[in-house]
């Protein structure tokens, strides 16, 4: 059987090897930075304690928790159509948590102290202690579900259970996330009920923009060269789920600024004023990184093109990259426990380090990714059994 999966072959060798080099050259550089200077390279500090690396790592969980939603679709809730799309969206759920985890690790002062401290301590009262407990049991269910899916097994008793278990954990493992900043009442532009919303939202439309990019790259941005269900999924129901995504996140993020608008606590609405609005980023972050994409998906004939698929979706990616910047940073930018009346909003910019950060994350992510198209058939459904890439052959059947 000939696979037009261009991460097979010589181009994805070559994608390898260049995200390698940048992990490599960009993990050897916190590494020195870290160990030379310690937490001193970031540029936080008592005032502002979470800075981008933080904001990454939100990035990637979500993502991830948004490609085990989508992935659920097919293999929870029966919607077939997305079969093709299934395999591909949980590794990538995996890899992309195993990602953002690294970033976290090496934001931490002790990075592998997290290891025995977090779980043993049994901080049962606190939100971090429950996010450490539902991404770990997510990353178990990815990975178990993965390899029911590697074996062919799509629709057991077992495989279904695993599923279901899979998407209860990917709910509470993102909307715990949401609640370690909607439960602080101190920084009032995080304090919302409905975080955990906004969180699921958001991240089924970065699941779908990594899911989009991500396929399309596996076939040299080519949608011909992939298989005809493939096809049939990216001009079908899933440009429409993606424009329904877009929507839905660009009217969360309008509500929120309005009411930060409207409140009289001026802590909500300083941050909206003087520095999200006042931020010519964040506004070319939703023009350009939001509402193109939404215009652009709404239109029917220009939904189903490839260029304007794959141009949606990186234009997602650095609109919600920014969004949760701009959140995670908001939320700490009026003094805490001074507030409006003692006004001097902290000034933040990430250091060389923390961006370094940032690209080892990214690295890391596209080198697993190559690698997962190069083992595996990500693109595999139960009518085409998962195949190792050692042969691009059928596997036969045994007695």
């Amino acid at each position: 059987m000939s696979d037009n999966n261009v991460m097979k072959g010589g181009l994805g060798t070559v994608l390898l090897i260049l995200s390698v080099i940048v992990l490599v050259a960009s993990f050897g550089f916190v590494m020195y930075n870290l160990m030379s200077h310690g937490h001193a390279s970031f540029n936080v500090s008592s005032s502002l304690p979470w800075g981008q690396p933080i904001s990454t790592y939100l990035y990637f969980a979500l993502a991830s928790s948004g490609l085990g939603l989508i992935a659920s679709l097919p293999l929870v809730f029966g919607f077939k159509q997305y079969y093709g799309l299934a395999k591909r969206a949980i590794f990538l759920a995996f890899i992309i948590l195993v990602s953002g985890m690294a970033v976290l690790a090496l934001e931490l002062g002790h990075t592998f102290r997290m290891l025995w401290a977090i779980p043993f301590n049994m901080q049962i009262q606190s939100a971090m202690f429950w996010m450490g407990v539902f991404y770990a049991a997510d990353l178990l269910f990815l990975l178990w579900k993965f390899q029911k899916m590697e074996s062919g097994d799509w629709d057991s008793k077992a495989t279904r259970t695993i599923g279901i278990a899979s998407f209860l954990g990917v709910l509470l493992a993102s909307g715990n996330l949401a609640l370690i900043f909607g439960m602080m009442s101190m920084r009032p532009f995080w304090f919302d009920g409905l975080l955990p919303i906004y969180f699921y939202l958001t991240a089924v439309t970065s699941g779908l923009a990594a899911l989009v990019f991500f396929t399309y790259l596996a076939y040299g941005f080519q949608r011909g060269a992939m298989p005809e269900k493939l096809q049939q999924t990216l001009t079908g129901g899933l440009p429409k789920l993606f424009a329904a995504a877009l929507g839905l996140t660009i009217l969360f993020v309008a509500v929120r600024a309005i009411t930060g608008l409207y409140s009289n606590n001026p802590e909500i609405y300083y941050v909206w004023t003087d520095y999200l609005f006042a931020s010519p980023v964040y506004i070319a972050s939703v023009v350009l990184g939001l509402l193109v994409p939404f215009a652009l998906m709404m239109s029917t004939s220009l939904r189903v093109n490839p260029g304007i698929q794959i141009l949606v979706s990186v234009l997602t990616f650095g609109g919600l990259f920014a969004e949760r910047y701009f959140f995670v940073v908001g939320g700490q930018v009026i003094p805490l426990f001074k507030g409006t009346w003692a006004w001097d909003m902290i000034q933040y910019t990430p250091s060389i380090t923390e961006w370094a950060l940032t690209v080892m994350g990214s690295a890391l992510l596209f080198t697993l990714y190559v690698l997962g198209e190069k083992f595996f058939n990500l693109s595999a459904t139960p009518e085409q059994p998962a195949m190792s890439a050692a042969a691009d052959q059928p596997r036969q059947a045994t007695a």
